[in-house]
């Protein structure tokens, strides 16, 4: 365990000292500067943003990117915005956060049994990162999947980071992607899709608070074995 958690700390260090894509630097710097209104008296974090939960997970959760002024500007990944609040809420529901709400580093938050990450670690512009950009921060990712070396269930929030989880596992022919969708890996390990808590699909109906937490209940029993 401390071997683990001590590889994921230097990998945290070189994560967050990242500069491998300069359109994503630039972005993410000049929102910091720049501000929403409604954080003006913050600070903001306006780095790359390393996964986030326990060292020992079976679940991995993969989203998209950090959101401009959510995770660039809290410092952690998925905190401070709605969707973090769909996500967490349905991880305390199902038994892998001790509370329901993600607000910034430091609110008390502790996750069991999962590990929280982005396929890119910089919030992008538009929230749409390039093909490129993807492809230089997958690496984290998998360094991140070798030193939790006890997941089972690798849960993708959306189509992106299904589509990154794909190219990381390098799986051919391509799985498609679906909520609820489900892809048995050769070393036992499953990919599971899920819906991505964005306020796109939570407000419409797309995703509702049933579905996202069954998907993380079945990731609980995949974790276990089931």
């Amino acid at each position: 365990m401390l071997s683990r958690s001590a590889g994921l700390a230097g990998l945290e260090q070189r994560v967050i000292a990242c500069r491998r894509c300069p359109r994503l630097v630039e972005w993410r710097e000049r929102v910091a500067r720049e501000k929403r209104a409604a954080f003006r008296d913050e600070e903001y974090w306006g780095r790359p943003l390393p996964g986030f939960g326990d060292p020992a997970a079976r679940v991995y959760i993969l989203g998209l990117a950090p959101a401009a002024h959510g995770g660039n500007r809290t410092g952690r990944v998925f905190t401070g915005d709605r969707s973090a609040d769909w996500l967490f809420g349905s991880l305390h529901r199902t038994g892998f956060a001790n509370q329901p709400t993600s607000l910034h580093p430091g609110d008390g938050l502790r996750l069991d049994g999962a590990f929280v990450a982005a396929a890119v670690r910089c919030a992008p512009p538009a929230n749409r990162p390039l093909p490129s950009e993807r492809d230089n921060c997958l690496p984290y990712a998998q360094e991140e999947l070798a030193l939790i070396d006890g997941v089972m269930a690798i849960v993708c929030l959306g189509g992106f980071a299904w589509d990154a989880a794909v190219r990381l596992l390098e799986l051919r022919p391509r799985p498609r992607f679906g909520h609820g969708a489900e892809h048995e890996l050769p070393d036992g390990r499953t990919l599971v899709g899920c819906y991505h808590p964005s306020q796109q699909n939570t407000f419409t109906g797309k995703l509702t608070e049933e579905m996202i937490d069954a998907v993380f209940s079945r990731a609980r029993e995949l974790a276990l074995g089931g």
